[in-house]
């Protein structure tokens, strides 16, 4: 259950993660607290569905979607797969920028050794405890760096606080931007897939399953606010960050030189959990379609870290039109893939084994689900854009 909730959680923490909380905590000071508040409240109206849907049933959301409408299954993995990928070409490109701000490494050493790790926990004879045993230290890792940031940036915690409820600035994109990149893509589906594999299912689980996917979400709440406060801390002193690398130069305010290294370590750590995030729930996706995956599941996860790697090193950087792309598909991931699971928890008793789903959650998941389609409509529009 601990591995399910840090995987959750260390898949949304990645390179875009560091970056925009920075970014919009420079544009919006304070008032960005009001937006991570309703962002984590959203963010757990989804997981607790999410969690509780594929928990309860133990089939994977894949699978469920072939249960409710023949095909869409497949459409929803080809969906996953195509964004986990071009996003861990991007994850790998972020491990890179952290080992060269960590210890000065050449980006593409850095990529390279660090897709070597990724592949070397795959290859472990107890692959999944390993996982889980990674992305739990290295998750409790950031928070401390980010803590530590926190208050030797000395930020206006009461003014944060104030403005979370009472926020003087407003800015709905920005929550609906903070939304998709903590549940949408493959981060939906990482820990309630990890609670499958790990045989926490079914109705006599429920209660354990809700607590786990409450507490994956607060863990991804806590690094963003300690995050925001950082960072906040340093801009309401009168600092302009970089424009190049906002994170790294609110770190170097904060902290002097040794910031540029802490702020390496918490971002090859946050881009290598993401590499395993997105690895092992991208796999999950392809594996449950064939008995011969499933048995060689762990080289077919090699297999797409290996790509991945290949891919950066050709380009020497993240490829930021595919990245554009697969952040649309992401926005359109969310809205299918959820609505699916809403759609089982309403209609589809039978998969549930008989657990009769609370009303309240459904009602508090639909509205929820709106949500989503308004995000996945502005994701068209990255596409259109593309076009």
């Amino acid at each position: 259950m601990l591995g399910a909730m840090f995987l959750m959680a260390t898949s949304a923490i990645g390179p875009g993660f560091i970056t925009q909380t920075t970014v919009f905590t420079a544009e919006l000071g304070a008032a960005f607290a009001f937006a991570i508040l309703v962002s984590i409240l959203v963010d757990i109206a989804v997981q607790l569905n999410v969690w509780r849907v594929v928990g309860v049933s133990g089939m994977r959301a894949q699978e469920l979607a072939n249960s409710v409408l023949p095909g869409a299954g497949y459409f929803l993995a080809a969906l996953v797969v195509v964004g986990g990928l071009v996003f861990n070409i991007g994850n790998i490109g972020g491990t890179a920028l952290g080992a060269n701000a960590m210890v000065g490494l050449d980006v593409k050493v850095g990529g390279a050794v660090s897709a070597l790790i990724a592949i070397a926990i795959f290859l472990s004879k107890r692959a999944g405890i390993a996982m889980d045993r990674i992305v739990v230290v290295l998750g409790l890792l950031m928070i401390a760096m980010v803590l530590y940031a926190a208050i030797v940036s000395g930020p206006p915690v009461g003014e944060a606080l104030r403005q979370s409820v009472l926020p003087d600035d407003i800015d709905f994109l920005i929550i609906t931007t903070l939304i998709g990149g903590t549940v949408g893509g493959y981060i939906t589906y990482a820990g309630a897939h990890r609670l499958v594999d790990s045989g926490i299912t079914g109705p006599d689980r429920v209660r354990e399953i809700t607590r786990g996917s409450v507490a994956g979400i607060l863990v991804t709440g806590v690094m963003r606010a300690l995050l925001f406060l950082a960072v906040l801390g340093v801009v309401a002193g009168g600092v302009t960050l970089a424009v190049e690398n906002p994170p790294a130069s609110a770190f170097e305010a904060a902290l002097g030189e040794v910031g540029v290294r802490v702020f390496g370590i918490i971002l090859w750590a946050a881009s290598i959990t993401s590499v395993i995030g997105a690895s092992y729930t991208s796999v999950s996706f392809l594996a449950g379609f064939s008995r011969r995956l499933e048995e060689r599941r762990s080289w077919v996860t090699v297999g797409f870290i290996v790509f991945s790697m290949v891919v950066y090193l050709a380009l020497g950087k993240a490829p930021v039109t595919l990245l554009v792309l697969a952040g649309a598909l992401n926005g359109l991931i969310l809205p299918v893939g959820f609505g699916i699971i809403l759609w089982v928890a309403a209609r589809r008793t039978d998969l549930l084994r008989g657990y009769r789903y609370p009303k309240a959650l459904l009602v508090v998941g639909a509205l929820s689900w709106v949500l989503t389609v308004y995000l996945g409509w502005n994701s068209l529009g990255g596409i259109a854009d593309l076009l």
